[in-house]
């Protein structure tokens, strides 16, 4: 008995394997146009599954294809008279008669089949799959529609919405997938993930202003917390990060477990540069959390953004702390700050090391030991102590492969051997972090790689690489003046030359720094009149504009380079910062 099962199920098997082959042969046909040799196929494998939709759907397409159209005629009516219920067939009837121009008649069967919804609907979304299928769009909501009628838990939502973006109808399309999370929010990452391919970072979009109003009008209609969380995360989408931040306090008051969105909110908007909000963030998670890790973060971060907005007080801040707090395990990230602090800030590179060795000591994970190795090998680097800086970045690249440490590390790797005019091995490393690494690290590598690539020596003529990787070490430590008189020697030693206007560009970031705002504005126009097609054009557009923005107080100036990244660059990475910057100049916030 056991050898006769066997043998059947090795039969079953066999020919499973035969009609998959056949399918795979008939499709090869049908992509190929060779629709009669298909239909020969397509018909010995509908026989032998009269109930498989996709075969007869398929045979039907190769006899419309070749004019057939009394075959599917005759086909389908054959079929409704053996299976009535199955309306589907209907659709397929009626866009037969629809491929013969018989419009009356297609729209009759069309009718009949979305009727029948209401008798049926258990072939209800095979039927408005197949308007949608034939791109009878309308047909397809209508369909939907009538199935959620009849069956008030069946939910359409992101077919619907799916349909009327097809439509181009957005504001509907907008709306169904409000309704869908309405109906179940476990729906709302989908709708997130779906709703983000059409709307932008720029607030005046015609699309984030729709979705916004849909959301507006369900939170006044049916008032919950999920429509604050979805308004929260259209102002992230479009940097608008304080308004984020009443929508996420607006959700705190209802339930403190919303305080983890607060402390991504901050991380966001620092990483933005929006330090105001950043810090109100900080300040309530410091305020109303219970868990010691996330309260000693957002010290550590409020420290960081304290040193970013140049505060007299950060020292003292810092001992305030460490008073109050300890030297311990869990002020050990805020130790790694005060090293970074001494030795980028202060100029103290000697006592940020004593700081980084203690703090090694009681490092307790191997995350925090690499935090302090980077750390420590950063300060080794500031003090031109390369082949020890090095040690500890391999280290940890070595510890932590495939991990966004190991990454970091490596980059440093790269920039210390550049720092170190070893090209060849700076190279290498950033050849690998430009296709494998996170965005940022991505984009940092992919800078520095084209910068050694264009300028790297060959048959032993110096091309101004070594001096200008001389004055990045020194903008690396601070030494801006130093720096500067460097890439002025640069740019007459190597006039012409692809290192050219790269050292005009750093140099113009230096004189910004120093607060020498006219002399940055000539080296950037300058770069926009060497190389008017060159990789630096935008860059120094998106400059100019922000320091006639932000520093000179001149919005016309301003908007003038903004709309020239909006017109002449439309792929740049600044173009929609120039223009919500633009638009904002210009009065449309208002």
């Amino acid at each position: 008995m056991k050898k006769i099962i066997t043998l059947t199920l090795i039969l079953f098997s066999l020919l499973g394997y035969a009609q998959q082959n056949t399918y795979i042969i008939a499709e090869n046909y049908f992509r190929n146009s060779e629709y009669e040799k298909a239909i020969q196929l397509y018909k010995e494998l509908y026989q032998k599954s009269p109930y498989n939709t996709t075969y007869l759907k398929r045979l039907v397409n190769c006899y419309q294809e070749t004019g057939q159209f009394a075959m599917v005629d005759s086909l389908i009516t054959e079929k409704l008279k053996q299976f009535p219920k199955q309306t589907f067939l209907l659709v397929v009837l009626g866009y037969n008669y629809e491929r013969q121009q018989l419009t009356d008649q297609a729209n009759e069967q069309y009718q009949k089949a979305i009727a029948s919804i209401q008798k049926n609907d258990g072939y209800g979304s095979l039927i408005a799959g197949l308007f949608r299928e034939y791109s009878k769009l309308d047909l397809a909501i209508d369909s939907y529609n009538r199935i959620m009628e009849q069956n008030p838990n069946a939910n359409f939502g992101f077919q619907l919405a799916q349909i009327y973006g097809e439509k181009g109808d957005f504001e509907k399309m907008f709306e169904s997938y409000i309704d869908l999370v309405d109906k179940n929010e476990g729906f709302i990452n989908n709708v997130k993930r779906y709703t983000s391919t059409y709307i932008s970072d720029d607030s005046e979009n015609e699309n984030n202003i729709l979705f916004k109003k849909a959301l507006l009008r369900k939170s006044i209609s049916n008032p919950k917390n999920i429509w604050n969380d979805l308004l929260a995360w259209l102002f992230i989408k479009q940097k608008q990060y304080q308004k984020a931040l009443i929508q996420r306090k607006a959700l705190l008051t209802r339930d403190i477990d919303n305080l983890s969105s607060i402390k991504e909110l901050g991380k966001i908007a620092y990483d933005n540069l929006d330090y105001e909000t950043a810090k109100e963030c900080f300040d309530l998670v410091i305020e109303k959390t219970s868990y010691p890790s996330d309260k000693f973060h957002s010290i550590y971060m409020n420290l960081l953004i304290d040193i970013a907005t140049k505060q007299p007080d950060v020292e003292e801040k810092f001992q305030k702390i460490f008073n109050e707090y300890g030297i311990n395990q869990s002020t050990i990230y805020i130790q790694l700050a005060y090293a970074d602090f001494l030795t980028f800030n202060k100029n103290n590179p000697e006592k940020a090391v004593t700081v980084l060795e203690k703090a090694m000591d009681l490092a307790s994970t191997k995350f925090a030991k690499a935090s302090v190795k980077l750390k420590l090998g950063e300060v080794l680097v500031f003090t031109q102590k390369f082949n020890k800086a090095l040690i500890y970045f391999s280290q940890v690249q070595t510890q932590f492969k495939n991990h966004y440490l190991a990454q970091e590390a490596r980059f440093k790797v790269a920039q210390t051997s550049y720092f170190n005019n070893d090209f060849k091995w700076a190279k290498a490393q950033l050849k690998i972090l430009k296709g494998s690494a996170t965005q940022l690290i991505a984009n940092d590598a992919t800078e520095l790689f084209l910068t050694i690539t264009d300028n790297q020596p060959s048959d032993s003529i110096p091309t101004g690489l070594k001096e200008y990787a001389k004055a990045d070490l020194l903008a690396y430590q601070n030494k801006n003046e130093e720096a500067i008189a460097i890439l002025s020697e640069i740019i007459v030693n190597y006039k012409n030359q692809p290192i050219e206007d790269e050292a005009l560009y750093k140099q113009a970031q230096l004189f910004v720094k120093q607060k020498q705002y006219d002399k940055a504005i000539h080296n950037y126009e300058k770069v926009l009149q060497l190389n008017p097609e060159g990789i630096l054009v935008d860059n120094s557009l998106y400059e100019l504009a922000e320091l006639y923005n932000n520093e000179l107080n001149n919005p016309q100036k301003a908007s003038e380079y903004y709309q020239k990244i909006i017109f002449d660059h439309a792929s740049s990475i600044y173009l929609v910062d120039a223009r919500r910057k633009f638009r904002k100049l210009r009065g449309d916030d208002i």
